[in-house]
């Protein structure tokens, strides 16, 4: 056992955060409040049918950490279909680029993000073509 079962991505703004999620990925959110006793959002990442995994979004506890610091902790990355129109939105509703797009040749595209919670993810588009 030890397989990922459940994320959750710490945030400051619970309603800027499901907004950010939810348009350009098109997850969608329960309130799982009265089960955590504060802030909690459980997030459907996609059909119950194809890989992958849901998880929350849970209303910090901490500051977050600093900009320009190492990772410390996991990070996540979305598979996506179109890697460039995903940055463009992922740009308009606020986020901002940790690591530019590049090839991870013969594979894919892969870049990270920073959401407007100060949390860093990844996006990843499959690509036998990339170099």
């Amino acid at each position: 056992m030890g397989r990922l079962v459940h994320f959750e991505i710490h945030v400051d703004d619970m309603d800027r955060a499901k907004k950010f999620y939810g348009e350009i990925f098109g997850w969608t959110f329960e309130d799982w409040t009265d089960y955590a006793g504060l802030p909690y959002f459980g997030a459907i990442t996609g059909d119950a049918s194809q890989p992958g995994i849901d998880g929350a979004l849970m209303k910090r506890q901490t500051p977050p950490p600093g900009q320009h610091q190492p990772m410390n902790g996991f990070s996540c990355t979305l598979g996506v279909e179109d890697y460039d129109s995903t940055e463009t939105k992922i740009l308009e509703y606020g986020g901002q680029v940790a690591m530019p797009k590049y090839a991870l040749p013969g594979m894919a595209w892969q870049g990270y993000y920073s959401d407007t919670e100060g949390n860093v993810f990844g996006i990843h588009q499959p690509d036998k073509n990339a170099k």
